[in-house]
């Protein structure tokens, strides 16, 4: 096979690209556009004639053969808040949120598809469903945290290819990829109990929020099956500041606590501070459970005991799942549940 120079500075050329690799133009089109009934070997040959060439497909002239823009949006729809920024902020400091993009990135990267990250509350949903329905992608990650949300209904809707990260609030047709969040709040109890906790309280996530909502059901449900009554809880933001503030009200209202299983790392790591700047010794005084399994834990002194959700994994998932959809329209919802595992540091 001879290379041949684009003549004149030009850019490579189909033609180029065919004549090189002893085929037609047609079949180099084929290739390009990711045909099945090409032989393997051709292909093979077309594509090593683009790499000698140099030569980049018209990705605009590729879009109108294929219909696809060979990106998806991974929309994260939160609930209002009166300050915007905090909410940005927390988008691009939490570590949930970091794990989410990674696990995505990597699972689109091999089929050459982008990712477009779009943060949202339901002041501008109409702006996420305008751009959805100009066709700037083929498909959605929906990262929806709160239970009124309308958004993975109005995406539903509008008949784009999308998969929630959460097992929706209500009756919808939409694939989802979850963790068992009621046995991961479980396997936090059965830990704390395990080393001889008695007087257990939780800090829980938003209840607005499912997750939220479910690890302190499965804490609380798991405690009173084994003869424990009403547990303390403390509703908390998934921030530091939440937790901290959460820890410092717990142990005011009941400072006998022993044992503190808190629904998120980052809300852990506050409670931490405030439990040892009280005087209390961890886990001497006061073990202490987080969930996740995200940098925080490691960030935390002690080192934090924790929760795993397998973040990364899911996403991937995620993203599997709706090209599975992209690629063959018409395929019935799926929905993957994920296990937690539990992840025994210093803590407790």
């Amino acid at each position: 096979m001879t290379t041949r120079p684009a003549r004149g500075g030009q850019h490579p050329t189909m033609d180029q690209v065919a004549e090189a690799a002893g085929v037609s133009r047609a079949t180099v089109s084929r290739v390009i556009n990711g045909a099945p009934s090409v032989d393997a070997k051709i292909r093979e040959m077309v594509q090593r004639a683009i790499a000698e060439t140099g030569y980049v497909p018209n990705v605009a002239a590729r879009s109108l053969v294929t219909r696809r823009s060979n990106s998806v949006a991974l929309v994260i729809s939160e609930p209002d808040r009166p300050d915007n920024n905090s909410f940005l902020n927390r988008i691009f400091t939490d570590p949930y949120f970091g794990r989410v993009t990674a696990g995505a990135t990597g699972a689109l990267r091999p089929h050459d598809v982008h990712l477009v990250v779009i943060p949202t509350d339901s002041t501008d949903h109409h702006q996420v469903i305008r751009y959805l329905r100009q066709g700037h992608v083929d498909g959605v990650l929906l990262i929806s945290s709160h239970e009124q949300d309308t958004l993975p209904r109005q995406v539903h809707e509008l008949g784009i290819p999308a998969v929630v990260s959460a097992r929706p609030t209500s009756p919808i047709a939409v694939s989802y990829v979850d963790v068992d969040q009621r046995l991961g709040a479980r396997l936090a109890a059965e830990h704390l109990l395990g080393r001889g906790c008695s007087r257990l309280a939780t800090i829980s996530g938003p209840l607005d929020i499912p997750s939220g909502l479910d690890r302190l059901e499965g804490f609380r449900s798991y405690l009173a099956g084994r003869g424990f009554g009403e547990v303390p809880a403390v509703e908390g933001d998934f921030t530091r500041a939440g937790g901290e503030s959460a820890a410092r009200r717990l142990l005011a209202e009941h400072p006998e606590l022993d044992g503190l299983f808190v629904a998120n790392d980052l809300m852990a790591e506050g409670a931490l501070r405030a439990v040892q700047e009280l005087g209390r010794r961890v886990p001497g005084d006061i073990a202490v459970v987080g969930f996740d399994d995200s940098s925080a834990a490691l960030d935390c002194r002690p080192l934090l005991t924790t929760v795993r959700q397998p973040v990364e994994e899911m996403a991937a998932e995620m993203a599997e799942v709706l090209m599975a959809h992209i690629t063959t329209p018409g395929r019935l919802p799926r929905s993957v549940t994920f296990q937690p595992t539990l992840v025994v540091r210093d803590s407790a």
